[in-house]
């Protein structure tokens, strides 16, 4: 095992704490202002079967709605990268989609389907998330050497059994780099309608009931516990990218 791959983030993390913990001491700042580290402990032990309850409610509807986005990002991909006509036409409607913030969807996706909350959470982190990997799907099968199609396609394979046995291990290294990017925008889609939609569930529901009552502690506590969620997603992916597409990572020099 490379203890230092596990060392160097542990450390990082500890040292942005100590800078947090020391900004905060320097400028005297109540925490009522501005919580620091030494305030957060108190406040999970307080909420902490909250905390539980919340963190698996964010979870599991931005593992939901990533998956979601892993295969729609993953078709749509397949369809700009091996048609010319459809990436001309789809990508002005992608970015021109991706443009529009987030935050204004969700008033729309709430009077869309009224009461749905857990769907429309779902949706929101699929919508925010698909993005990045339909683009990097359709870059990777766009720049595949033609060559290969065209000996593939002479000897009668399908375009499916081309992207299965050439363009999928191709793009896998981008894949996963657009995955990774996705994590963290599926959080911020699940926690929009949390915050913004409420209904009692979730890390975002729980934040805006700290903001509510002024409990500042608290509120920092539930960014602290979405980023360490945000954290082990990563590191799942992580995880994967080195199962499936390990060959493509080049050595440390």
């Amino acid at each position: 095992m490379d203890w230092k791959k596990i060392a160097t983030p542990l450390l990082s993390v500890v040292a942005f704490l100590a800078l947090w913990e020391f900004i905060v001491w320097i400028n005297n700042w109540p925490n009522y202002v501005m919580a620091s580290p030494s305030d957060l402990p108190a406040a999970y032990e307080k909420y902490w079967k909250l905390f539980l309850i919340d963190s698996w409610q964010t979870l599991w509807r931005t593992v939901a709605g990533l998956a979601l986005a892993v295969v729609f990002g993953t078709f749509l991909g397949m369809v700009m990268g091996f048609s010319k006509t459809a990436r001309d036409a789809l990508y002005p409607l992608l970015v021109g989609f991706n443009a529009i913030p987030k935050a204004t969807l969700v008033p729309v996706l709430s009077l869309l389907f009224i009461g749905a909350h857990d769907f429309n959470t779902v949706l929101m982190a699929f919508l925010i998330s698909f993005f990045p990997i339909a683009v990097s799907v359709g870059i990777g099968l766009s720049t595949l050497e033609p060559e290969y199609r065209d000996i593939l396609g002479a000897l009668g394979a399908s375009k499916l059994t081309i992207f299965r046995k050439i363009a999928l291990p191709k793009t896998l290294p981008e894949f996963f780099g657009a995955l990774k990017v996705s994590v963290t925008l599926a959080f911020i889609g699940t926690n929009l309608v949390e915050i913004i939609s409420p209904h009692g569930k979730g890390l975002g529901s729980l934040f805006q009931s700290g903001a509510t009552n002024g409990d500042y502690p608290l509120m920092f506590a539930v960014l602290i516990a979405l980023a360490f969620l945000g954290i082990v997603l990563y590191y799942a992916v992580v995880a994967l990218e080195k199962v499936f597409a390990g060959w493509a990572e080049r050595p440390a020099s």
